[in-house]
């Protein structure tokens, strides 16, 4: 879908035919929209074609009639399997007008509806691009916060009983973060060219606004590595729980095995078509039983005793005492002497 915008004193206001110093704003594009792009605006087919990759990495370059620059941003479907994703958006700016084309609709795009940045100006296209990408900026932190939020979330249900679905989530997660950190690097190779480059020229304060955004898109890279790590590490820790209670499942498991085991082994004894002793003694079958149950009743006792179910709940009770004694003292109830 292709909208033709334009600024007036009210606002963004949307026109029907092309005027000069309008934005051509083009989302959920389809091929009649490319093949339009193409004839009426000029634009070259591989431009485009690079636009729709889902994996095209942040870039700037220079044609004859217009300079393109290509940014990802980050995209929200909860219907996807990765709910957080990122995608390019093709910038083009032409000497009287600019157009955006991107596969799909981004929060950066409708804030830009509500002129909530500083020095928006459609005709200045230095401004419009710096602000695109400070918005930007600021569509990953919040994205990144939403993330943790959810990761801490999930965590508190992991901890309460550990299911499949819980870590299909947290693999989710992680698959966003990387999504993140991969573009928010392009999108600062991106800055640096910006900043040493002659295509396009900044005034005074828009040199400011830039290194805002610079600052603000290496805030986004140290959020996106400190939440990745973090989420490593509670996955890792999650798989060492899950391992040692197999472990213990397991133990317990051939506890019970051996025990069983030991009047399987008598029945089986007097069971066989041979010369017994004690065969013709009334009331062997009883003995039997009460032997077999004697055997696995002191069987199960020296099992547990020599490092069965007793010994795994004595270890867990100590832990859990070292762990209280390693608790941090409260700030509050820390008396300093004057």
């Amino acid at each position: 879908m292709i909208r033709i915008r334009t600024q007036s004193e009210s606002g963004i206001v949307e026109i029907d035919t092309v005027s000069k110093g309008c934005w051509i704003d083009a989302r959920w594009v389809n091929r009649d929209d490319l093949n339009r792009l193409e004839k009426e605006f000029g634009i070259d087919t591989e431009l485009l074609t690079d636009i729709m990759d889902t994996d095209e990495q942040s870039r700037i370059e220079k044609e004859d009639e217009y300079t393109a620059i290509i940014v990802r941003l980050p995209v929200f479907d909860e219907t996807e399997e990765v709910a957080f994703s990122t995608l390019p958006l093709g910038i083009i700016l032409f000497s009287d007008k600019i157009v955006t084309i991107c596969r799909r609709s981004s929060d950066a795009l409708d804030g830009f509806l509500k002129s909530r940045m500083r020095s928006f100006n459609l005709k200045n296209k230095s401004a419009f691009v710096l602000n695109l990408l400070s918005r930007g900026a600021f569509i990953y932190l919040k994205c990144l916060k939403e993330l943790n939020k959810q990761t801490n979330i999930i965590k508190e249900e992991l901890q309460r009983s550990i299911k499949n679905n819980e870590l299909i989530q947290l693999l989710s997660i992680q698959k966003s973060l990387v999504f993140f950190t991969t573009s928010i690097k392009s999108n600062e190779l991106l800055l640096e060219k910006l900043q040493k480059s002659p295509l396009m020229r900044f005034k005074e304060d828009e040199k400011e606004l830039l290194e805002d955004v610079v600052i603000e898109n290496r805030q986004a890279i140290e959020m996106a590595n400190i939440y990745s790590s973090i989420l490593t590490g509670t996955m890792d820790a999650f798989a060492s729980v899950i391992s040692n209670n197999l472990n213990i499942v397991m133990k317990r498991l051939t506890i019970v095995s051996i025990v069983l085991m030991i009047p399987t082994l008598i029945y089986s004894y007097f069971g066989m078509n041979l010369a017994l002793p004690f065969q013709n003694l009334n009331g062997i079958g009883w003995g039997v039983m009460l032997v077999s149950f004697a055997s696995a009743a002191l069987g199960g006792i020296l099992l547990n005793t020599n490092g069965g179910w007793r010994k795994t709940k004595t270890r867990t009770r100590k832990n859990r005492r070292v762990t209280e004694r390693k608790k941090p003292v409260p700030a509050a109830a820390v008396q300093t002497e004057p």
